[in-house]
C-alpha cells in the first residue's frame, strides 16, 4: 500500500516530521522509495536540473507526464505527487481538471501540486471534488518568478505576511492535504504551521514546518550551476562522476577496458569454420 493523505495528515498530529524529496526518473525514484521517504514530488524543477532551462516556465504537461510515469514505475510505497506546470490550471476549469486527471490516469500519480493561495482556492476545491488530492504551494512560487523579480524571500512585510497566512488558510479550507512553504521567513513559517490544521512542508522556510522538501539534485550535489542557500549537499556526486568518467577514458585509451571479464566467448570450432570460409 502506498502512503495515503490521511497518513500524512496524522503525522502532523503526532508531531512526526515529514520527509519529501523530488525525483524525475525510475532509477532515482526506486532508491528514494527504498530509503523510506513517504512523499516524492515529480517537480517542474526538472526544467532546470534535468532539461537545462533557466526557469520552470518552459515545462509542459507532456514532459511532466513522461517523468511521472517513470517515477511511479520505480516506486511501491511513496505517494507520488505530480507538479502541475505553468498555465495548466489557470485558463479554464475544464482544462484544469483535464490536466489534473492526466497526472492520475496517464502518469499514475496519487496527487497533484499547484502554486498559489487565495487566488487558486476555488480551483483546488474543484480538483478535490473530482477525487484528486491536492498539495498547495505558497511563498516563493517559481512559476511566478518574473513577477517576484527573482528568487526572493516572501512575507517579510506585515502585509505580505498576512497574505501568506490567508493563503494557507484558504488552501486548508479548500481541502488541500498539505502546503509547501517556499522561501518564507522561519518565524512566519512557524506561525503558519501553528495556525493551520494541515501539514506544512518547508523549503527554505526554517525548521519549524511539519516537514521538509528538497530538490534531489541539490541534496546529492549533482546540479553544479549553483547551490541554493536553503539546500544542503549530503553528497557531492558531481565530483565523483567526473572522477569515474576520467578513469573510464583512461582505461579505454590504454586498452585496459574491457577485459575478458566484461566480454563474452563463443564456440572455438565455429570460429575456426568462419575463419576458413
Amino acid at each position: 500500500m502506498r502512503v495515503s493523505i490521511n497518513a500524512i495528515k496524522e503525522m502532523k498530529g503526532k508531531k512526526e516530521k515529514i520527509v519529501m524529496l523530488t525525483s524525475y526518473d525510475y532509477s532515482t525514484a526506486k532508491l528514494v522509495d527504498e530509503a523510506g521517504i513517504p512523499l516524492i514530488l515529480v517537480g517542474d524543477s526538472l526544467g532546470m536540473v534535468i532539461l537545462g532551462y533557466d526557469s520552470t516556465i518552459p515545462v509542459t504537461m507532456d514532459v511532466m507526464i513522461h517523468h511521472t510515469k517513470a517515477v511511479v514505475r520505480g516506486t511501491k510505497q511513496a505517494m507520488v505527487i505530480g507538479d502541475m506546470p505553468f498555465m495548466t490550471y489557470q485558463i479554464s476549469t475544464e482544462e484544469t481538471l483535464r490536466n489534473a486527471a492526466r497526472f492520475m490516469q496517464e502518469g499514475g500519480a496519487q496527487a497533484v501540486k499547484l502554486e498559489g493561495g487565495v487566488t487558486v482556492a476555488d480551483t483546488v476545491k474543484r480538483i478535490i471534488d473530482c477525487g484528486i488530492p491536492v498539495m498547495g504551494h505558497i511563498g516563493l512560487t517559481p512559476q511566478s518568478v518574473h513577477q517576484f523579480g527573482g528568487h526572493k524571500v516572501q512575507g517579510k512585510t506585515p502585509e505580505a505576511a498576512e497574505r501568506l497566512l490567508q493563503d494557507a488558510r484558504a488552501l486548508e479550507q479548500a481541502g488541500a492535504f498539505a502546503v509547501v512553504l517556499e522561501l518564507v521567513p522561519a518565524p512566519l513559517s512557524k506561525l503558519i504551521t501553528q495556525k493551520i490544521g494541515i501539514p506544512t512542508i518547508g523549503i527554505g522556510a526554517g525548521p519549524d514546518c511539519d516537514g521538509q522538501v528538497q530538490v534531489i539534485s541539490d541534496l546529492l550535489g549533482l546540479f553544479s550551476d549553483f547551490v541554493p542557500k536553503h539546500a544542503k549537499q549530503y553528497a557531492k556526486l558531481a565530483g565523483s562522476i567526473k572522477t569515474a568518467l576520467a578513469s573510464y577514458i583512461e582505461e579505454v585509451k590504454a586498452g585496459k577496458f574491457p577485459t575478458a571479464e566484461n566480454s563474452s566467448t563463443m564456440d572455438e570450432n565455429l570460429l575456426e569454420e568462419l575463419a576458413r570460409a
